[in-house]
């Protein structure tokens, strides 16, 4: 199919399966300046060893390698800005097309851009909290903490150290995982990826659950042959062809 025509089959199935939602990786966020995890001769796990830098044994053993070799990465991501990738997607919400978004992404993005129901399966960088009392900072005062030398950054109650609130390597998925893929197994009826590579698991099992499923991603995954659906586009370009062509011809949502 020619772009236009796959352009029109997406449009097309979105209207026809009332149940839609959407799961986004990484390719949806490098427009903002967030660089990716695996494309080939960019992504950031060529350059750096997630395992030596970012996993939570890593913050535990060694909190002055975690927050001066990986913090500044999650600081840089925290003032990136939404693309129009992340505003379509709040426009198909918007629209009464799109019941949920799944993101792997830790940015943020998608609940600043303006979606609702999102599901941040990797947690998010608004916030962290003390290992002792538990108690929530915004993210700000990590960085503030550690822009002052103040490694690692510890909690103003108890004097335990803060950590962000985000799924490092080692870290379980959070509790409502297990009810997402209860969801997405009965009520998603079509599921479109949007920038992931769908090589992480456990979130690379959730198409699968999915009835129907289409792929808007730069490479290749294993669920091309499943999909629908498949464009190797812009990302935003995309999503905004698309969010038009339902707004031509719209759809009982």
């Amino acid at each position: 199919m020619e772009y236009a025509e796959k352009i029109e089959r997406l449009s097309e199935l979105i209207k026809d399966n009332k149940r839609f939602y959407v799961l986004t990786g990484a390719g949806i966020s490098t427009a903002s300046g967030v660089p990716d995890f695996r494309s080939p001769g960019t992504g950031l796990w060529e350059k750096i060893d997630p395992i030596a830098t970012s996993s939570v044994d890593v913050l535990y053993d060694n909190p002055r390698l975690f927050y001066e070799a990986a913090f500044s990465r999650f600081a840089k991501i925290f003032s990136a800005e939404p693309n129009q990738g992340h505003y379509m997607l709040a426009r198909l919400e918007e629209m009464g097309y799109l019941k949920g978004l799944i993101t792997q992404n830790i940015d943020g993005l998608h609940v600043r851009a303006g979606s609702k129901n999102v599901w941040e399966v990797h947690g998010h960088l608004r916030s962290g909290y003390c290992l002792g009392c538990k108690k929530k900072y915004p993210f700000e005062e990590l960085v503030q903490q550690v822009e002052l030398k103040r490694i690692p950054p510890i909690c103003h109650s108890c004097h335990s150290m803060l950590r962000p609130e985000v799924v490092l390597f080692g870290d379980p998925m959070p509790s409502f995982f297990f009810e997402l893929n209860l969801r997405v197994q009965t009520d998603c009826e079509f599921m479109v990826v949007v920038g992931s590579s769908l090589v992480v698991y456990p979130v690379a099992d959730l198409p699968r659950l999915a009835k129907k499923m289409a792929i808007i991603n730069n490479q290749q995954t294993d669920y091309d042959r499943k999909s629908e659906v498949v464009i190797r586009e812009d990302i935003g370009q995309v999503l905004e062809d698309l969010v038009e062509a339902l707004e031509n011809k719209p759809g009982k949502a």
